[in-house]
């Protein structure tokens, strides 16, 4: 199965040399703890073979991002995709896109209804591809949800995660949500500021411009941004309100409907 989105190739991949280059790839992209890489040829290997989805996004010959999903519960229905990265090189050329268009195909064509995924809710360029570009839909959050993960990306940071479910017997695509008033705001100095919004209707929930720069220049402020997004955030998911979308300007919408 192959799908071409700009000037990429996507193609599924089993051959043990193409699945050795998926883990070479991760590992330049994360860099991580020798002792807890993203995942190993091994098990890549595995996967591939009890039919999971393997693939591999390809500028001529060069592999520049892979993503990797297993059948989640029910697993007649879902698919469960734990990991996808694209090179330095790569990005800004739609290639996580082209992956994700790959996927949603394959699973299709397997009678799928739904890709579950996680990512970090801090990470805004992440929540815009996922909840409008996708049109994925969080459904929980999850406090500290891989422990430590110990990679350049990740820090030492504590890795909260966003579940979001993609129905893709849906159309493809979210829409930018409508103004809500601020429950939680960007200070003057780029640290989170938490307000009191009106007491009905959405509400809007800032995440940093760069997090992944901030862990770097004052890992004190990422520590409070994650604090407050938790807090409110996972605090309104937790009630049972619904993230409705993500404003390219950094904001979560959320719906607190029948939320006391």
């Amino acid at each position: 199965m192959t799908g071409t989105v700009t000037d990429v190739q996507v193609r599924e991949l089993t051959a043990l040399t193409d699945l050795e280059a998926v883990y070479q790839l991760f590992d330049a992209i994360w860099r991580p703890d020798p002792h807890n890489p993203p995942v190993t040829t091994e098990l890549l290997r595995a996967l591939s073979k009890a039919g999971n989805y393997v693939s591999g996004a390809y500028d001529g010959t060069e592999l520049v991002g892979a993503c990797v999903g297993f059948f989640g519960a029910p697993s007649e229905r879902t698919l469960h995709s734990h990991v996808a990265g694209v090179s330095h090189q790569a990005r800004s050329r739609n290639v996580g896109f082209a992956l994700k268009l790959h996927q949603r195909d394959w699973a299709l064509q397997r009678g799928l209804s739904a890709i579950e995924w996680t990512f970090d809710p801090l990470i805004r360029r992440n929540a815009y591809f996922n909840l409008v570009k996708l049109g994925a839909r969080p459904v929980q959050y999850l406090t500290n949800f891989y422990g430590q993960m110990r990679d350049e990306i990740n820090g030492n940071d504590q890795s909260d995660r966003l579940l979001v479910r993609w129905q893709i017997d849906e159309p493809v695509g979210g829409i930018e949500p409508s103004a809500a008033s601020i429950a939680l705001d960007r200070g003057s100095d780029g640290r989170p500021v938490r307000t009191e919004p009106a007491t009905t209707g959405a509400v809007a929930i800032a995440v940093p411009a760069d997090v992944e720069a901030l862990r770097t220049t004052d890992f004190a402020a990422a520590q409070e941004w994650r604090l407050a997004v938790r807090e409110a955030l996972g605090g309104l998911l937790a009630a049972g309100a619904r993230v409705t979308g993500f404003d390219r300007a950094g904001w979560y919408v959320v719906e607190r409907e029948g939320v006391a």
